[in-house]
């Protein structure tokens, strides 16, 4: 079995639970890689009568064979600002896509005028939201980023915990998978940015989102209209979740062991 610290699906029962309180059928998700919360959302949407949307231009074949035979799934292999624009009746989006400023505050603006044209009232489940993600970019696809909304970066550095830079060889890294912007903080940079200044846009137009940020394996938002008739049982619901502090001790203590599992295992390959 792989072993995965960081997989969406660790919050299965609250996402599930959520979109049960919210009445949600038709789900749309950005960011399936092994599939594993994507069996879990077609699982839901198979009993609700509804449907999963997943959407991601390079799944891993587990996901491909897997959504090739379920009838409730379809997948779009292209990045999220494309293919979102062309969906419809959605009732939440579940997003783990690109870990970066900019790709996700145009998804909840996409995700946001898809629900107001359709008249749904707008519910978002985004991961990363905590370390090391809150406020500094990650990027699958640099490319597909505009220059002026890219923040200089490295495939190889690393990033630690209290260190806003990016170490050289050092820290958690992506090995040319993906890559880190050299440094933490400061404007349009991170997934808890992006969802605070989106926040801050609906505010401008008297339009108050309610939101929850559960504090455990890189962090789940959620994102919803305070004004929807099932707004205050998904409230009472999330509440005890939110900013945990229990929940944000085990996270750190978490992260220290990762990190000093990485940091031996560096200095093991070092010395052979």
């Amino acid at each position: 079995m792989s072993l995965l610290i960081h997989s969406m699906s660790e919050f299965s029962d609250i996402i599930l639970h959520g979109l049960q309180i919210a009445g949600a059928r038709n789900i749309a998700e950005v960011g399936a890689e092994f599939g594993g919360m994507s069996q879990q959302l077609a699982a839901y949407a198979r009993v609700a009568g509804g449907s999963l949307t997943s959407i991601d231009p390079a799944p891993k074949a587990e996901f491909l064979a897997w959504a090739r035979q379920t009838p409730e799934v379809r997948h779009i292999a292209e990045p999220s600002h494309d293919a979102m624009p062309k969906l419809s009746d959605i009732d939440a989006w579940v997003i783990d896509g690109d870990h970066n400023y900019y790709t996700v505050i145009n998804e909840l603006r996409i995700a946001d005028q898809i629900a107001r044209r359709d008249g749904r009232p707008l519910l978002a489940l985004l991961h990363d939201v905590s370390w090391p993600c809150a406020r500094r970019d990650c990027y699958y696809a640099p490319d597909r980023i505009p220059e002026e909304h890219r923040h200089p970066h490295s495939f190889e550095g690393g990033v630690s915990l209290g260190q806003p830079g990016c170490l050289p060889d050092r820290g958690f890294r992506g090995a040319g998978s993906f890559a880190w912007a050299l440094h933490e903080g400061g404007p349009r940079n991170g997934v808890l940015t992006a969802v605070e200044d989106f926040r801050a846009e609906a505010q401008t137009e008297a339009r108050p989102l309610a939101w929850a940020h559960v504090p455990a394996v890189f962090g789940l938002g959620v994102l919803f209209d305070s004004s929807a008739p099932w707004a205050p049982a998904l409230a009472e619901m999330i509440v005890p979740w939110h900013n945990n502090k229990l929940l944000a001790a085990l996270e750190a203590n978490r992260l220290r062991n990762y990190l000093a599992v990485i940091d031996w295992q560096d200095r093991t390959a070092e010395a052979a």
